[in-house]
């Protein structure tokens, strides 16, 4: 199929024919199974970018169909929909299924077209990542750049800060390259993240900023897929930790966060004062620190950074 495939799995009929016709006009190529063991053989025929499923259905429910989804195929976007909003099911969702999304009926239009298009950006980033060289990889970056005005060109600045970390640190070539392509994908997860967070003006609520703490793990998640070095998907997963223990998404502290994430977090965080976004009073920002761009290698001393590193 030409056309971003998702498949709806429901055992209403009102249930698909609502969902059907919510995405007549979008730019996605539909299919809805009222059965899940048939909707099982469809996921082994067709790659499909989103799979959304009831919970509750005859013959296996929509958690053990979204597991065998991310055994059959990891890549695909899982997002479960039900009209039981149960906690235990949302842990059972998150921990057996790996799913994106938990979507209660009756569901929000806007909410579930806005989930299902995010879902889809993030399948395609997996795809695209997978084998990209470094200018692709370098491309890649940039375009998920875009749905942020505040972080435009955020990702060369911060490769641009760790290499001269990295210099003064005597990293190996190897390692410095590697340093580098987590420097440009360090935010990839971002692609997860509604845009209308990303985007918001003004003070994020609990709720949004709690939306862009799960950035570091979705990126994560589709670095790993994708096969990146273990130095890739540490700069990814642990750039937002804090010596101190109160980062995310782990709360590692000290040297128990990877030396390339605390290099890559160091960067960021200098670079972070040019950004007018306005997050929760609880977030703790970090005092500006100045680096002498252009006069040579610097000496890690200089790198000093409250809650990032001493």
């Amino acid at each position: 199929m030409d056309k971003s495939s998702i498949l709806i799995v429901d055992d209403e009929p009102l249930i698909l024919n609502a969902l059907k016709r919510l995405f007549i006009d979008s730019p996605f190529q539909v299919l809805t199974c009222s059965d899940p063991l048939n909707a099982l053989k469809l996921i082994g025929e067709i790659d499909f970018a989103v799979v959304i499923s009831d919970y509750r259905m005859p013959g296996i429910s929509g958690i053990e169909l979204l597991s065998r989804v991310k055994v059959l195929k990891p890549e695909t976007v899982r997002i479960l929909l039900t009209g039981f909003a149960d906690l235990s099911i949302a842990i059972d969702a998150i921990n057996l299924g790996e799913v994106f999304r938990f979507i209660p009926k009756p569901w929000d239009d806007s909410d579930l077209l806005r989930c299902v298009g995010d879902g889809v950006s993030r399948y395609e980033l997996a795809y695209s990542l997978r084998g990209a060289d470094e200018q692709k990889l370098l491309s890649i970056a940039q375009a998920i750049e875009l749905k942020d005005s505040y972080t435009r060109g955020h990702c060369e600045r911060v490769a641009g800060y760790t290499e001269q970390i990295a210099l003064s640190l005597s990293l190996s070539e190897e390692d410095r390259k590697q340093l580098r392509y987590g420097s440009w994908l360090h935010d990839c997860g971002k692609i997860g993240v509604p845009d209308s967070v990303l985007l918001k003006k003004g003070a994020l609520s609990a709720e949004e900023f709690l939306s862009i703490k799960n950035h570091p793990q979705w990126g994560y998640d589709v670095g790993k897929r994708a096969g990146f070095h273990p130095f890739v998907l540490n700069c990814i997963r642990h750039h937002h930790e804090h010596i101190d223990g109160n980062g995310y998404p782990l709360g590692l502290a000290g040297e128990t966060i990877p030396l390339e994430a605390r290099i890559v977090a160091v960067a960021d965080v200098c670079l972070s004062p040019s950004s007018a976004r306005q997050l929760p009073d609880f977030y703790c920002k970090v005092p500006s620190c100045s680096l002498p761009l252009q006069e040579g290698p610097l000496s890690a001393n200089t790198l000093i950074a409250e809650k990032t590193d001493p």
